[in-house]
């Protein structure tokens, strides 16, 4: 939830590596298992998004296969080096 490693997570709790990454797991497994995952995942449907991105070819070219987001989620991510100035200041 954090984006923090699990030994700075281990270490904010004072408990070990292995540990926080048992929980981790056994946490990961429970949440993608189908009671779970049927009763509280949904999936956007074509009406849910936002007419102005719909509406403005500049941003429907990258948001038009979207199945998903958590609204005021960040999500860090890596691109390729070869892009990477193209993704820098970007939010």
């Amino acid at each position: 939830v954090t984006g923090l490693m699990v030994r700075h997570v281990g270490k904010h709790f004072q408990q070990s590596n292995d540990t926080i990454s048992q929980y981790f797991k056994k946490l990961l497994f429970i949440f993608s298992e189908l009671p779970f995952y049927i009763t509280y995942v949904q999936f956007l449907t074509g009406e849910a998004i936002h007419l102005k991105i719909q509406c403005i070819p500049k941003f429907w070219l990258y948001f038009q296969n979207v199945i998903g987001a958590i609204d005021g989620c960040h999500i860090p991510v890596s691109p390729p080096s070869i892009i990477c100035s193209n993704y820098r200041n970007h939010k």
